[in-house]
């Protein structure tokens, strides 16, 4: 091994050459292994070109060295001199990572950083160790005064805590989501961790763990040091210098600024941390808070990438400058040395201290060099280029390295691809790679002459005299499985932001449609119930139990034009039951449709030879949704039934492989094959990438769309007709009546929410045998409907491809400066960019303001009325990088793949729809490029309540594959059309939103049990249990009011004693143990579920003892009943009218909800006993 010991020894900076990337990591532990054992407690330091290099090194090195602690420096994910802040969970882990570097090692460290971290000024070391307070059980504060202190540090209050940053109060308990508390989860994964603290009155009782995405309690913490969430700091201090520096530098009339408002109000403003250095009375830079014997290397790249980002940063100063008016509100830059080294500061930096550079070249060794001898592995990439067997030349390579005395070693990226690279390799040489756990491990299997595989995040192998170690990727050119990122639980989320607020139209399923006023709480006898207020025409008011919730359900989100109902009156009945004819009705129609399908025999088509030939060349390995939704496909296929899928999956996860498939299929069982697209560019796309994978096999391929020659194109209907054309692409020029098939077998229709419903109906016509494949990118509320109620098969595709990254998404008023930047740093980087207006009269203006404010691109304008050709010639000249940028509405909308347009800025997005903004954003990202998406409004304009919610949505499903929870979510914000035809939302203005959703539900699942709907069914029995307890959730144990109605109606919605005790359990967690009144209101809930067992419609409960009454006053088992009376002789009657009477003496609140969850117990067991014969002596 290379002599680390000079290195660490050197006085002035060393080239590290004949370094390979792969080497870094392992390179690294040593040597922080080195610096430790100097006796110094010095540490290594590694400069990464960028974050992604950083990251890499921070998740390989652990492996070389388990007793390594890593820290990671991340640079702020914002532009110098922008408008938006660096992101809070980003300035949480650059601030723990300065903490961390206060106190002495206790073993070896590595701190991971990047040019760009490196390159800007950050807080003194005295002040990070000032800004942090200790908190542990036993110490006093004020509530009040401890979320002064939170704000002060930058921590965001919201509803509750999530995200790094963020803190919620809940009467004596606050959740704090700080900066750098990690933990680990089951899987060993480190995930971030929230801290709970518990206060008895000021003082802090007790803290613990907890896990922000589903808010369990995981663990106790004994202490914990609260490091701000923000590098700027707001205090009287830092207040006062900020206003005092900014009048000087900027004049009086700059007292206007909204910053300088912002700041003296001791408000937070988006961007304040670019003017960092006024609020500081001096900042320091990363070396001055390293130790003075700490080893510093820095990439080779990243010296070049340091000194283009000085010349960025002196570029975007400059154009601030010139952008900026001396009007109040513009941008008033600071130097760029307040807040950046210098140029001349950096490389003095590099030099004196002394920074030594990698290199993975050879250089020759001399007195300024260091050789490490590791070269980079093999690459695979020719036998991949000539098909030929990966397995077998990397075996044969494996073999020969292992025989020569080499340690071989092969690392994968999850066990999972480990347990399939593994045996291939095994069957195609002569033996399987042993599996190691550690890298001590694999050493000493691999020493014995025997590959060794291991699961270690590479991205890139390296050899040396003694290793050679070869990446999943140096194999296979890309990764086999993505790493997991853990999701945001957006269910959780969304059913906070489906919360109702006060005003909002109700319905009830006996009264109609309502208005919500809110909880009120009503005394029943002498306690408190917690009742939802509704009031009705004519300012009637009625109060439901929060118990039985479930007869209430959402109107939806037109709410202006609905009529209140009267309480009492006719009208709503007679309306509910003729709309419950209708929908009788269309369940019928849609069964008889699927029925239709189901019994038709389209032709088997089943995999041929050639198959696996085809499936080779697709260049990407398919994500585990994607497997499964070809699998399903192929398996619909095969069954010999008319298959009618829904494949639904985000912009670009891989919809088209699964419709390329089974294209080849069908058209290699000789069956033709059509694939309808909603605009002729996405046809001709389709078009292009057909011919291209299916070249080579004899398969015809045609095209119809406006663009196409007329002569072409009466060739392939000619084609059609008499068979010789296999597979047509087109829009919906191949519906018209002129276009016959001899054997069509298969159907495939690109995004379906384009379609209008008469096109739709044609293609329902095509031709009733013959398969179905619908894809989609977010499914129009009306075909997630069908989905959802059991008519169509649906496949999801969740997991985005390998390295997709998720769009950065900013969410901000228009400013010159920030759009001008996004788009030169588009083109600055080779890429193009898109801007997409509501209107075509908005484009005028910004055409002027890109001809004034970016000279620098070329921009090419389009919309839906230009001439056809027109629009296409446009699209295909930006498609083909003519110009930089596309001006245009919403024609980009339509599932185009662009890859090289990473840049989206939509203006005005308060006017778009949520489907359509998240459409219009999976435009970009398809790269491996980290994308942008700036949603603007107009300045100065105050954004509706709706179009605010949906922006900060779109915000929150950062996470790739959101389109589906979307289209749920979309689904109740505008409502679903009608499943059949066109009398799309008549009838959900007439009931609700969701009330309709559920009676559609029932009554397709009754016609499917042939049932022609006479039963009357029991899904509208909410048992009412009238009880003297006190029942509700304390607004002292839950003060904010959305969540406890959130909580309150997932309690109606738990169907089992499991998931009761697992919404109580959550409860306790992150409230404190539940108060009386909630533990009966659970209790209540228990008794209401055995209620409905027992067919019980209501129950009095007195002192004395209880009334039962049961719905339509039958029992489903009258002897069983019978029998029940008897045994409980003098305590219980059976009166003439079939009414229950129960005689016990109950005196307290407790004993009555005891007593009734007996009660109820014994009658539901009664039915369940009842109903498990009768399931014996039915026919089979």
């Amino acid at each position: 091994m290379t002599d680390l010991s000079r290195l660490i020894a050197a006085e002035q900076p060393l080239v590290l050459s004949s370094l390979a990337r792969g080497a870094l990591p392992l390179v690294l532990s040593d040597l922080a292994r080195a610096c430790r054992g100097t006796g110094n407690a010095a540490r290594a330091v590694f400069v990464a070109p960028d974050e992604q290099a950083m990251i890499a090194i921070a998740d390989a090195a652990p492996f070389f060295a388990p007793e390594l602690e890593v820290i990671e420096f991340p640079a702020w994910d914002c532009l110098p001199y922008d408008r938006s802040s660096p992101a809070l969970s980003v300035s949480a882990r650059r601030l723990a990572a300065l903490q961390a570097l206060q106190g002495k090692p206790d073993g070896p460290q590595l701190l991971v950083t990047t040019v760009n971290a490196l390159l800007q000024r950050v807080l003194t070391p005295f002040r990070i160790r000032e800004a942090t307070r200790m908190l542990k059980p036993g110490i006093e504060i004020g509530h009040e005064s401890l979320t002064a202190l939170l704000q002060r540090q930058g921590y965001a209050r919201s509803d509750t805590a999530i995200d790094a940053g963020e803190f919620a109060v809940r009467g004596s308990i606050f959740d704090i989501v700080p900066s750098g508390l990690k933990t680990k989860n089951e899987a060993g994964e480190t995930i971030q961790a929230g801290l709970r603290l518990d206060f008895f009155g000021d003082e802090l009782e007790s803290m613990r763990l907890y896990d922000p995405t589903t808010q369990r309690t995981t663990g106790v913490a004994e202490e914990h040091l609260l490091l701000p969430a923000s590098e700027a700091l707001l205090t009287e201090d830092t207040i006062k210098r900020f206003r005092g520096r900014y009048r000087e530098m900027f004049g009086a009339n700059a007292t206007g600024d909204p910053l300088y408002q912002a700041v003296s109000e001791g408000r937070r403003l988006a961007g304040m941390e670019h003017w960092l250095p006024l609020f500081e009375e001096k900042l320091s830079t990363l070396f001055d808070h390293l130790g003075k014997d700490d080893c510093v290397i820095i990439d080779g790249g990243a010296i070049r990438a340091g000194e283009e980002r000085l010349a960025e940063i002196r570029d975007y100063r400059q154009a601030r400058q010139q952008a900026a008016g001396q009007k109040a509100g513009s941008y008033r830059p600071l130097a760029t040395d307040a807040l950046y080294l210098a140029e001349d500061e950096f490389s003095a930096a590099l030099t004196g201290w002394p920074v030594h550079r990698s290199s993975i070249f050879a250089e020759p060794e001399s007195e300024r060099s260091l050789d490490f001898g590791f070269a980079s592995a093999r690459d695979f990439a020719p036998e991949r280029s000539r098909s030929e067997n990966v397995y077998e030349a990397a075996s044969k390579h494996l073999e020969k390295q292992a025989k020569d005395g080499k340690r071989v070693v092969l690392a994968c990226y999850s066990p999972g691809s480990r347990g399939r690279i593994a045996p291939q390799l095994g069957e195609a040489g002569k033996r399987e790679p042993a599996v190691a756990k550690s890298w001590q491990e694999a050493l000493g299997l691999a020493a014995k002459g025997k590959p060794v595989a291991v699961v270690l995040p590479l991205e890139s192998g390296f050899v040396s005299d003694e290793i050679e170690l070869l990446t999943e990727r140096d194999l296979l050119g890309d990764r086999l499985v993505r790493r997991k990122k853990r999701r945001k639980d957006a269910d959780a989320f969304l059913a906070e932001l489906q919360a109702l607020a006060p005003g909002d139209l109700i319905v009830h399923m006996d009264h109609g449609i309502g208005r919500y006023l809110g909880l009120e709480s009503i005394p029943v006898g002498k306690s408190p119930h917690d009742c939802v207020a509704l009031e009705y025409h004519g300012g009637d008011k009625l109060y439901v139990p929060v118990e039985n919730l479930d007869v209430l359900s959402r109107y939806g989100s037109e709410n202006e034009n609905a009529a209140l109902d009267r309480l009492g009156g006719e009208a709503w009945q007679k309306r509910k039951s003729r709309l419950k004819e209708r929908i009788r009705e269309i369940a019928h129609e849609l069964l008889a449709t699927a029925a239709k399908r189901a019994l038709q025999k389209a032709p088997v088509i089943e995999p041929e030879a050639d198959y696996n030939a085809f499936v080779d060349r697709f260049p990407w390995d398919e994500t585990d949704d994607q497997e499964r939704a070809i699998g399903d496909v192929m398996t619909d296929l095969a069954d010999g039934r008319a298959m009618d899928r829904l494949v639904c999956g985000d912009v670009g996860f891989g919809k088209t492989e699964v419709a390329l498939r089974a294209a080849f299929l069908a058209a290699m069982a000789g069956q033709q094959v059509v694939m309808i697209a909603p605009t002729t560019l996405l046809a001709r796309q389709h078009y292009s990438n057909f011919t291209e994978r299916f070249a080579g096999f004899p398969i015809k391929i045609g095209r119809l769309s406006r663009l196409v020659p007329s002569k072409e194109a009466s060739e392939t209907r000619d084609g059609l007709e008499d068979g010789t054309v296999d597979i047509v692409i087109g829009t919906h020029a191949i519906l018209s009546k002129s276009v016959k098939f001899k054997r069509l077998g298969l159907v495939i229709v690109d995004e379906e929410q384009r379609f209008g419903v008469t096109h739709k109906e044609k293609l329902k016509a095509l031709r009733a045998n013959v398969h179905v494949l619908t894809l989609t990118a977010t499914p129009i509320p009306r075909t997630l409907q069908m989905a959802m109620s059991g008519l169509r098969e649906l496949s999801v595709i969740q997991t985005p491809p390998v390295d997709r990254l998720a769009v950065r998404t900013y969410v901000m008023e228009w400013d010159d400066m920030v759009v001008r930047e996004a788009l030169l740093r588009e083109h600055h980087r080779g890429g193009q960019s898109f801007i997409v207006v509501p209107r075509i009269s908005d484009m005028g203006e910004i055409e002027e303001w890109l001809r004034e404010n970016v000279p620098e691109v070329r921009y090419v304008a389009a919309h839906g009325q230009m001439p056809a050709t027109e629009l296409e010639e446009r699209m295909s000249a930006f498609y083909e990088k003519k110009y930089e940028v596309l001006l245009s509405t919403t024609v980009v909308e339509s599932g185009l793949d662009i890859p090289s347009a990473n840049t989206i800025i939509i203006h005005r997005a308060d006017r778009f729809g949520l489907a359509q903004l998240y459409q219009l954003r999976g435009r970009v990202g398809r790269a491996k490029l980290r994308a942008y998406a700036l949603l603007t409004h107009d300045a100065g304009t105050q954004l509706s309540e709706v179009a605010e919610k949906r922006l900060k949505v779109l915000g929150d499903l950062d996470s790739l594959g959101a389109g589906f929870q979307l289209a749920s979510h979309d689904l109740d914000i505008r409502g679903a059309g009608n499943l059949l035809g066109d009398e799309q939302s008549g009838h959900i203005r007439e009931v609700g939103f969701e009330l309709y959703q559920s009676m559609l539900e029932d009554a397709i699942l009754a016609a499917k049990a042939g049932d022609l709907g006479v039963v009357e069914d029991r899904s509208s029995l909410s048992p009412q249990i009238t009880v003297d307890a006190p029942i509700m959730i304390p607004e002292d144990y839950v003060p904010d009011l959305a969540v406890r109605m959130a909580l309150y109606r997932r309690l109606n919605d738990a169907d089992d004693k499991e998931s009761i005790e697992g919404i109580a359990a959550e409860m306790i967690d992150r409230f404190g143990p539940l108060p009386s009144p909630t533990e009966n209101l659970v209790k209540l809930i228990e008794i209401k579920a055995q209620a409905l067992a027992a067919n019980i419609a209501k129950i009095d409960v007195g002192p004395r003892g209880a009334l039962i009454h049961f719905h339509k006053d039958e029992f489903p088992d009258p002897m069983g009943l019978i029998g029940y009376v008897e045994r409980l002789k003098g305590t219980a009657r059976l009166r003439p009218d079939n009414k229950l009477v129960i005689e016990r003496p109950w005196n307290d609140p407790k004993a009555r909800l005891n007593g009734l969850f007996q009660l109820t117990k014994g009658l539901s067991g009664i039915v369940r006993r009842a109903a498990k014969p009768a399931k014996k002596t039915e026919p089979a």
